[in-house]
C-alpha cells in the first residue's frame, strides 16, 4: 500500500493538538505586579481555531505552563481538551488518544520546542511556526511562514480548511 500523500493526510485530519508558549503565543513570558502570568494572542488565530471545531476537527492543547490567563482564552475558544503543566507531553498525547479513541493517522501537532518532539514525531503531520528551534524545523512536515503568536497557528487552520473546499 502506498504511503498516503501530504494532500491525503491533510484530509484525513480529524484533530490538530497545539502547544501554546511559541506557538499560539509569541514564547514571551509576561508577569503583572503581583505575579500573575500574563499572555498575548493573536484573535486571527483564535478565528482559525474555531474554524476547524465548526468544521468537526476537534482542536487540544498541550502546554508545558498553565496559568489562568490561559485557561480563559481556551474557555473563550469552546476548547475542552486541554493539559495544561506538562512538562512531558508524552503522556498527555497518550491520554489523549485514549480518551478520543482517533489513531495518530489522523491527528496533527503543531510545536516549537523540545517537549514537543515526541507528540509531533508520533502524528501523521507535524506543523511548525517559522520561529521553531532548528530540531523542530527539521521535524515538522509543514513550517509556517509566520511566527508563533502572529499568526501561525491561522496559517496551519487555513491550509487544513482549503483541502476540504
Amino acid at each position: 500500500m502506498r504511503e498516503s500523500t501530504f494532500q491525503e493526510k491533510l484530509t484525513e485530519l480529524q484533530m490538530v493538538i497545539f502547544d501554546v508558549d511559541g506557538v499560539l503565543t509569541d514564547g514571551r513570558l509576561h508577569y503583572g505586579p503581583n505575579g500573575e502570568e500574563l499572555k498575548v494572542f493573536h484573535s486571527l488565530d483564535g478565528h482559525g481555531l474555531k474554524q476547524l471545531m465548526r468544521n468537526n476537527i476537534q482542536v487540544a492543547i498541550i502546554s508545558g505552563r498553565d496559568c489562568q490567563a490561559l485557561r480563559v482564552r481556551l474557555s473563550d475558544l469552546g476548547i475542552t481538551h486541554a493539559y495544561l503543566g506538562k512538562s512531558d507531553k508524552r503522556p498527555a498525547f497518550e491520554d489523549l488518544l485514549e480518551k478520543t479513541g482517533l489513531s495518530k493517522n489522523n491527528i496533527a501537532y503543531m510545536g516549537d520546542d523540545i517537549p514537543d518532539l515526541a507528540p509531533m514525531q508520533e502524528v501523521a503531520i507535524g506543523f511548525a511556526p517559522a520561529n521553531a528551534i532548528s530540531a523542530v524545523l527539521d521535524q515538522a512536515d509543514w513550517i509556517s511562514s509566520k511566527t508563533g503568536g502572529l499568526g501561525a497557528v491561522r496559517e496551519v487552520c487555513d491550509l487544513i480548511l482549503n483541502t476540504r473546499l
